[in-house]
This record gives structure tokens, sequence and C-alpha cells, in this order.
């Protein structure tokens, strides 16, 4: 089966770290995969400032070398979860979620090997449907024959995947207060439709009020939406803003 054409595919990325801490031990890569489409990787390093930011760094890494080379998501991810706990000796944690849309298969891909769930809205009809995915999944670099939880759909129009780091999860736990996001997000969308940066902007922003705007962990937020392509332009772009 083919994605039917006309699609615009977009992806978003907006990040900041733990309050008070210089450096976030989150790091959010992306590449174009051999056989068409994009990986998108969020690694979170274990506890945060530089020390994390080495460990999420070398995890995503690993996994975007491998994916540049054609491996499957999931053999990149046990690869990084191999490589890992060898030079660290199974004393650093990270954890990694992988989005992949995958143009051969005409499916979206999403790895997990962390504690936060993904979260799939599909509209259709005017219609909402959410898909928690919260099989929790086991960090890399610590135990032995780690692997990732897999989770594939196919590719259809007015579809958004998020995932996120802990810090996203925890915000408001300062104060004792959840922040259910995928309440939040379907509010959001049946509101109005949005783009993928506009809604990872909005998840970012909820979750630092919720932490009375000093963020208690890094926190990232990846969106991947699928939309209509309703200008017909054929030119393919990417941005990035980045604060110094």
């Amino acid at each position: 089966m083919r994605v039917a054409q006309g699609l615009d595919l977009q992806v978003a990325a907006s990040k900041v770290g733990k309050y008070s801490v210089s450096e976030s031990g989150d790091t959010v890569e992306m590449i174009e995969r051999p056989q068409g489409g994009v990986s998108v990787v969020l690694a979170d390093g274990q506890r945060s400032g530089r020390a994390a930011k080495l460990i999420s760094n070398i995890a995503g890494r690993k996994i975007l070398s491998l994916l540049a080379d054609g491996v499957r998501d999931g053999a990149a991810a046990r690869a990084a979860h191999d490589y890992l706990r060898t030079i660290r000796q199974g004393k650093v944690s990270a954890e990694v979620s992988i989005i992949s849309v995958d143009l051969e298969t005409d499916t979206i891909v999403v790895s997990r090997n962390s504690r936060c769930p993904a979260l799939l809205v599909q509209i259709d009809d005017n219609a909402l449907q959410s898909r928690l995915i919260d099989e929790p999944g086991v960090p890399i670099g610590i135990h032995s024959r780690t692997k990732p939880i897999i989770t594939e759909f196919q590719i259809q129009a007015n579809m958004y995947v998020v995932v996120f780091s802990d810090g996203i999860l925890s915000a408001g736990c300062r104060r004792d207060v959840t922040f259910d996001i995928e309440e939040f997000v379907c509010r959001l969308l049946n509101e109005r439709s949005l783009d993928a940066l506009d809604l990872a902007d909005a998840i970012l922003a909820r979750a630092v009020e919720l932490d009375d705007g000093r963020p208690v962990d890094d926190a990232s937020v990846i969106v991947l939406a699928v939309r209509p392509d309703t200008a017909g332009d054929i030119a393919r772009r990417m941005t990035l803003r980045f604060p110094i």
C-alpha cells in the first residue's frame, strides 16, 4: 500500500534544560533515511547537566550513524545499548525514543527505550481518536538483552505523534499536579488545527508553567505531524532556533 500523494510531513522539537543547570542532558537529532523518509532521535542521559549530555550524545550519535547506514530502528537501539553498556561498564543509562517515517514501508515506527509514553492522535472526518502507547520501556546501558518497544502504523493524513522526555512527564510534581498530556493535546487539537511546531511549543510551555517557570528536569518534546498539503509546495525546509 502506497501513501497517497499530497501530504505534508512536519517534524518539530522544543526543549529546555533543568532550572539553574547550564546544559541540557537531552539530545535531539534528525536524519534522512537512506531508503526514504526521516528519523528523529530523543536521548535523555542519566541525571542532568554536562555528564548527562555526554551520555545522551553517545547514545544519539550511535543510533543516528546506524540509521544512516540503513540499519533498522530496533537493531540500532539495541546496538546503542550494547555500545553504551560496554564503554561505561553498565554504570550509566539513557532513555531513548525514535520516531521514523519509513517511506519504503509507508509506515511510522516508534521505538522506545523509555518510561515515557508516546501519544498518537488521528483526526478523521472531524472525529479525534487518541492512543497512549504506554508500555514501560527499559533504558539502555544497564541491563543485558535490553530491547526497545516497537510500535508501527500506517501513514495517514491528519496524524500526530508525540514523544517526550521525563521532564515533560514529571512537570507539576513539585506541587503534586499531574500533567495529563493526552488530555491537553486532544483538547488543543479539538479547538483548532495546529502544525507540529505550534503543538510542540504549546506542550513545552504548559510543562514549564506547571513547574512555575523553573523546570525540575531537562524537558524535550518532539511532534511529528502528517497533514494535507494544501500549498502544493515541493520544497523541503528545516529551521532551527537556538538561543545562546
